[in-house]
């Protein structure tokens, strides 16, 4: 047997061999701990969250106030610790009609600083357009309790006098009482829109149409993009039997905010004043599709088919404001009772359709209800008695001329 030699190494593999282990220990010391850890974003600068006010505040003195409160909300999700910003937020959305949100800023703001008099105030702001008045004027009294020469203070507290006092909540001083509170805010600040539109409130409801008029211009021209101080000048200008004017008015409000069917249906029932039915039904269906759950808007529309003599329309819509009913895409509308009002003129006017329809039997037992559940209402009993009257007809005969009048002027 022979015996093996060993082999001898291979300088070159050798030197292969240490270059490798030479670098794998570099890359081990100086490059892996200079590599940030995998699967963990990249750092970037932090944005100062006083920009994102900012941009919020440019937006909101320029009007645009639904970007203005996405833009708040992104400051909130950046500071959520800063009571200003839930404030600037609620304002925003109580120019814009959205006042359950805004009650819930309001109050964010208090949780973070509960003696802060504006957050008091546009709490009670909220609660007013809610209809909470008696949680709105403790909320107001606060407010004024902390900074009593706040001229917005003084402002909300009268619109909130009167709205009691038109709910019939207030006492016998309270109409005296909210416009001394408006005047105060004028004294204070007279340039600020808050002010003007609390006295022009005031003066609306006080039957000085003409002033009101003022007032609400004179808001307009410090902000003109707020969509119910447009709506209230269209109330002021109807009163005033202005007609165009007001009809222009409302347009302005819808065109601010289109998923409100307040406008549609105000312009509905001014067209159906001055005889224009074909008008009328246009703007009343425009209504019932910005909102179809609405009964009364439904309601509506169907006293205006009734006006433009279609029969078949009017009997339809009456029917679902009065016996409620499912819809497409799962739209409900429910039914509404019969009460004093504009509501009885939808039982009245339905109970018409029908009768002229000849479908007595229905028409008869709307009729029999509005005479014993509204007996104070003497233009839809006396509707409600001409209906009758067209029942007891035969067959055939021509209905007697009956005098129709509507329960509500339009």
């Amino acid at each position: 047997m022979k015996k093996k030699h060993p082999r001898r190494p291979n300088p070159w593999r050798v030197m292969l061999l240490l270059i490798l282990i030479g670098a794998a220990l570099y890359v081990n010391q100086v490059v892996v701990p200079a590599m940030p850890p995998l699967f963990i974003p990249t750092p970037t600068p932090t944005r100062d969250p006083e920009s994102f006010v900012s941009a919020a505040d440019a937006l909101f003195d320029s009007a645009k106030y639904s970007q203005a409160i996405t833009a708040y909300e992104e400051a909130i999700q950046v500071d959520p610790d800063n009571p200003s910003i839930y404030i600037s937020t609620a304002r925003a959305q109580i120019y814009t009609a959205q006042y359950d949100d805004a009650l819930e800023n309001a109050e964010r703001a208090l949780i973070l600083n509960n003696n802060n008099p504006l957050a008091h105030a546009l709490k009670a702001w909220s609660l007013d357009f809610l209809g909470d008045y008696t949680q709105a004027e403790a909320a107001i009294k606060s407010a004024l309790e902390l900074d009593p020469e706040n001229a917005l203070s003084h402002a909300v507290y009268a619109e909130i006098l009167m709205d009691k006092a038109i709910s019939g909540q207030g006492d016998i001083n309270a109409i005296d009482k909210a416009a001394e509170e408006s005047r105060t805010a004028m004294a204070l600040d007279p340039a600020l829109l808050e002010s003007r539109r609390a006295r022009g409130y005031i003066l609306w409801n006080t039957g000085n149409f003409n002033e009101a008029i003022q007032e609400y211009n004179a808001a307009l021209a410090i902000n003109d993009k707020i969509a119910d101080l447009h709506l209230a000048l269209g109330y002021n200008y109807y009163l005033l039997s202005e007609y165009d004017q007001a009809v222009q008015s409302y347009l302005q409000a819808y065109a601010l905010n289109p998923t409100d069917p307040t406008p549609p249906y105000e312009i509905s029932r001014t067209y159906a004043t001055v005889g224009d039915f074909s008008q009328s039904v246009q703007y009343a269906d425009q209504a019932v599709k910005t909102n179809p759950e609405d009964p009364k808007l439904h309601g509506n529309l169907g006293v205006m088919y009734y006006k433009n003599n279609q029969l078949t329309e009017a009997i339809q819509q009456l029917g679902l404001a009065i016996r409620g009913s499912s819809l497409e895409d799962e739209v409900v509308v429910t039914a509404l009772p019969l009460n004093y009002g504009i509501v009885a003129e939808f039982y009245a006017i339905y109970g018409l359709a029908l009768a002229k329809s000849q479908q007595c039997n229905e028409a008869v037992a709307i009729f029999q209800a509005i005479r014993s559940g509204v007996p104070e209402d003497e233009i839809n009993v006396y509707n409600a008695e001409q209906g009758l009257i067209i029942c007891q007809q035969s067959i055939g005969e021509t209905p007697p001329d009956e005098q129709i009048e509507d329960s509500e002027s339009p």
